[in-house]
């Protein structure tokens, strides 16, 4: 799954910067998603993993704030990227010229909110459900289970949400590959 993050963010980013007609504010909130995602992912996988190899749970008090330090800041930096490209997506569908008679603010104001909501509701309920449960006996097991929801799957899924349904993204993925574009 860590890969798979890498990867896709990776790829997301590449289509991006190579594509001069992906130059636009939308995707170049989506480049920075896919780059904040992998350094979101980067800061605690690697260490996780190292301890799943090795079946130890020790890391250096150094090591843990510098860790905590990094999720913090791309973990905030995230959810500011979500916040300005739902700003961005609300003003480009919702203030042109005749478009707010079909796609009306009160509509788009309901689309932004749930797709952000559910992006955020996993992200957030899974890091309540840890942290506020942890004076609660639980067992390891689902801690474990739901760090790795916010910490892997939030970030792995981010590049098919938003990047990989798009038409633009899938023609320059393709031109890439080097798939004839039709």
């Amino acid at each position: 799954m860590y890969l798979i993050t890498v990867f896709g963010n990776l790829l997301i980013t590449l289509a991006i910067s190579s594509d001069s007609h992906l130059h636009t504010p939308m995707y170049f909130f989506l480049a920075n998603l896919s780059s904040v995602d992998i350094s979101f992912t980067s800061t605690t996988n690697p260490k996780m993993l190292q301890n799943i190899q090795t079946q130890s749970k020790v890391i250096t008090y150094d090591g843990c704030i510098t860790q905590i330090y990094f999720f913090l800041l791309f973990a905030g930096m995230d959810d500011f990227l979500l916040a300005v490209m739902a700003y961005d997506r609300f003003v480009a569908i919702c203030h042109p010229l005749h478009y707010t008679v079909i796609m009306n603010p009160c509509f788009c104001g309901l689309l932004v909110l749930v797709s952000w909501l559910s992006v955020v509701s996993l992200f957030y309920c899974t890091i309540l459900g840890v942290y506020l449960s942890s004076a609660a006996p639980q067992s390891s097991h689902s801690g474990a289970v739901a760090s790795v929801m916010y910490t892997v799957v939030t970030p792995m899924l981010n590049p098919f949400i938003y990047s990989l349904r798009n038409r633009d993204i899938k023609r320059t993925l393709k031109r890439i590959v080097g798939i004839p574009v039709t």
